[in-house]
């Protein structure tokens, strides 16, 4: 059982500007439903368009200060807050469950601890931002280059990783002496709302890190077009991207974004099979499947393709599903019964081409769960394999050629992550080489670090999440150049004026 009382925790509200809790004032209500029960565990009132407004002028008022801060003193209070996340661990991952349904063990063991690692990291990274070095290039003058904050970062977070995406957004943007406000997804305000609060515990200046909890028409909207915003960071579906590109653009803001993914699993004949079978399981049901590079079109050689296949189903059918505060639970419900909804609607028309080998129903149970689904026969065309399902659902396709693996993989309007499974270095080499996409594993998929950046090719965006390539999107590069001279008439005025 959690002990996780979200109505007493967030009773002040589910808003966090400029250092406390308050209330939105939309004048409309939201419930968070626990996914595994369908049960009400949280009712607030969604922001409206004047705290976004608050939230921006808390975050203007604050950026002088915050960016004129050295950078150890915002790495100090950076280790101080990743050492506030890991005290109050328990806490974050057992609201990470109840609102978005996931195994207790995923929030414990992935996205708290990975969460700490971020602040961690940026504790240290915020040491380090630097230009090119300065140097003499006319002969004449010194130049060198500044990295700057931005000012006010307007930030959107999606609902399957809530604690994680709040802390990809906000770390590298404060490290950078930025001041932010994340508007999180209205489903899944909890671990925001907690992440907001231990940075005002360690010491962050109020007003460094807002939280406006609302909807994306109104308070999404508004934050992203509004006028004392300077960038904008969003990660969620690219049908959503789009849109706030749009908007966006009208006020000449820097834009991330990271949208979606259709990740191909390409397996080579020369594969350790035992380990491309395990690794596609976790690869595809990692987080219900919820996951924007989760392992979703599986591409297998054909003399390992029906083996893969049946190896696959095995193991899918011996997978846990069940009440995620359960340590021995593997694998929790969706985010709601619509989303449930939507992943069944997929897999019932693909059933009119293709082959369900194993699962593709929900369960008789109040929570809105779906079984491990693996398909199979299904064409490169169809909906199945092009679409963006974001459920517990892997398709499987054979192929002959390696350049007929690499092509199927790559035929997708994303690019956000894939995986290449062989024993052969130089053919796993040519894969990453190949394959288009931000990320690709070699006999694994999934694993992230705080090292390594994370953003998409094609439709699946652009920018860089995490690492110090992260950097780029929320800092500010100026020339300086300095004469050396003190000469009067320069030569090139004669260009102007004069002659020589």
């Amino acid at each position: 059982m959690h002990n996780f009382q979200a109505q007493d925790h967030f009773a002040d509200g589910a808003q966090y500007i400029a250092g406390r809790l308050t209330k939105g004032t939309s004048g409309t209500s939201h419930a968070v439903v626990d996914p595994a029960t369908g049960d009400e565990v949280y009712t607030y009132e969604l922001a409206g368009t004047d705290d976004v407004d608050a939230a921006v002028a808390a975050a203007a008022d604050a950026f002088p200060g915050w960016a004129g801060a050295t950078p150890g003193e915002r790495s100090d209070a950076l280790q101080r807050f990743a050492g506030v996340l890991a005290e109050r661990a328990e806490e974050i991952a057992q609201a990470e469950s109840l609102q978005c349904g996931k195994p207790i063990k995923l929030s414990r063991e992935f996205d708290v601890p990975g969460t700490v690692d971020n602040a961690a990291f940026f504790a240290g990274a915020a040491r380090h931002l630097q230009g090119q070095s300065a140097g003499e290039y006319t002969g004449d003058h010194t130049s060198y280059v500044r990295r700057e904050p931005i000012g006010v970062v307007g930030s959107i977070a999606p609902w399957n990783y809530p604690l994680q995406m709040a802390a990809w957004k906000v770390l590298p943007a404060i490290a950078a002496g930025n001041t932010i406000v994340l508007k999180p997804a209205e489903l899944t305000p909890f671990t925001s709302l907690l992440f907001a609060q231990a940075a005002t515990e360690a010491g962050i200046p109020d007003g460094v890190v807002n939280i406006v909890t609302g909807a994306g028409k109104g308070a999404g909207e508004h934050l992203v077009g509004h006028p004392d915003v300077a960038m904008t960071s969003f990660t969620g579906s690219t049908g959503v991207g789009k849109r706030v590109a749009e908007i966006a653009t009208a006020t000449v803001k820097r834009l991330h974004l990271e949208l979606g993914g259709k990740a191909p699993f390409v397996v080579f004949d020369d594969a350790d099979l035992d380990a491309a079978v395990h690794g596609a399981v976790a690869g595809a049901l990692i987080n219900s499947g919820q996951d924007c590079t989760a392992a979703t079109r599986a591409y297998v050689q054909r003399p390992l393709y029906e083996a893969f296949v049946q190896g696959v189903a095995d193991l899918m059918e011996s997978v846990r599903l069940g009440d995620p505060f359960d340590p021995s639970t593997d694998m929790g419900p969706l985010i709601s019964h619509a989303h449930r909804d939507r992943v069944a609607g997929f897999v019932d028309r693909a059933r009119s081409y293709a082959r369900v080998v194993t699962g593709g129903e929900a369960l008789q149970h109040p929570g809105a769960y779906y079984k491990p689904t693996l398909i199979a026969d299904a064409a490169q065309d169809s909906e199945i394999v092009q679409s963006e399902i974001f459920g517990p659902v892997l398709v499987v396709l054979p192929f002959d050629s390696d350049d007929e693996g690499i092509r199927l993989a790559n035929d997708t309007p994303y690019g956000l992550a894939a995986s290449a499974w062989s024993r052969d270095v130089f053919r796993a080499n040519r894969a990453t080489r190949e394959i288009k996409a931000g990320c690709v594993w070699v006999n694994d998929h999934i694993p992230i670090l705080s090292e390594m950046p994370h953003g998409g090719y094609k439709a699946s965006g652009y920018g860089k999440d995490m690492s110090a390539y992260s950097f780029e999107e929320y800092t500010q590069v100026k020339h300086v150049m300095f004469d050396n001279t003190a000469v009067v008439r320069k030569d090139w005025h004669r260009t102007i004026f004069r002659d020589r």
